[in-house]
């Protein structure tokens, strides 16, 4: 196993934690599965690495998430938001494929501090409650997908921004981390990022981040709903941090 995955038995074993966990929150939050990947694993792999990975994790966590997501999800908003994304996301890929692998972990892990950050201290930004504002919202959500495969914690602001439910939010990044995922697909092989290694490092990776994602639903419910997005967004926040500060001092 470790060498048809080009990874150590320590290393397995600590992305299968990394990736139940990332599952379980997936499951009770609609999104966060590929940032917190990011944020805990880009010690082991670089993200031109993770994210083709990553891919594997969502469309599996997508397939078992999609119906509830379509029936609470905002479809006009979802559309406006998978239609930016899929301009994006060759631009984000140019970018991480053309820099150090020092300097992609270090753009990553400050993304996903700083979009996680606007989102715990509920900074809204009336413009993005605009069609340009949509439109402009899967742009950046795929540029950033392309970088570090967290365009969901853009799709979050975005959303955060027209003040909708809890419910509705969740299944609105359900639906477009969807259908993201199928047309980041052709962008990935294009780029050469999606390779047979990446697929099966994908594909074990899989059972335990649906094992999350199945506790994950079962823990959201009505009761803890007021809870779910402050908890995720500080676990990312912990998590980013402390990796950005072991990338700087190696």
């Amino acid at each position: 196993m470790s060498a048809l995955l080009g990874l150590s038995s320590i290393e397995i074993l600590a992305l299968i934690a990394i990736t139940s966990v990332a599952g379980l929150v997936r499951g009770f939050s609609g999104f966060a599965l590929s940032a917190m990947v990011m944020a805990s694993a880009v010690l082991i792999l670089p993200p031109v690495e993770l994210i083709p990975i990553c891919w594997w994790l969502e469309m599996g966590a997508s397939l078992l998430m999609v119906r509830g997501g379509w029936q609470d999800a905002d479809r006009g908003v979802v559309k406006g938001l998978v239609i930016g994304s899929a301009i994006g996301v060759p631009l984000g890929l140019a970018l991480t494929t053309s820099v150090s692998v020092e300097t992609s972990a270090l753009i990553a892990l400050s993304l996903l501090i700083v979009l996680a950050g606007t989102q715990l201290v509920k900074l809204r930004l009336p413009f993005l409650a605009t069609t340009p504002g949509l439109y402009g919202s899967g742009l950046l959500a795929g540029i950033v997908t392309g970088l570090a495969s967290v365009g969901g914690m853009v799709v979050a602001l975005y959303v955060l921004a027209r003040d909708a439910p809890a419910r509705q939010m969740r299944g609105s990044l359900v639906l477009y981390l969807f259908f993201s995922s199928l047309v980041s697909m052709g962008m990935l092989l294009a780029y050469g990022v999606m390779d047979l290694t990446a697929t099966l490092r994908g594909f074990a990776f899989l059972v335990p981040t649906l094992c999350g994602v199945l506790l994950g639903q079962r823990l959201f419910t009505p009761k803890y709903e007021p809870y779910y997005k402050p908890f995720c967004l500080s676990l990312l926040i912990a998590l980013a941090s402390i990796a950005l500060g072991r990338t700087l001092l190696t």
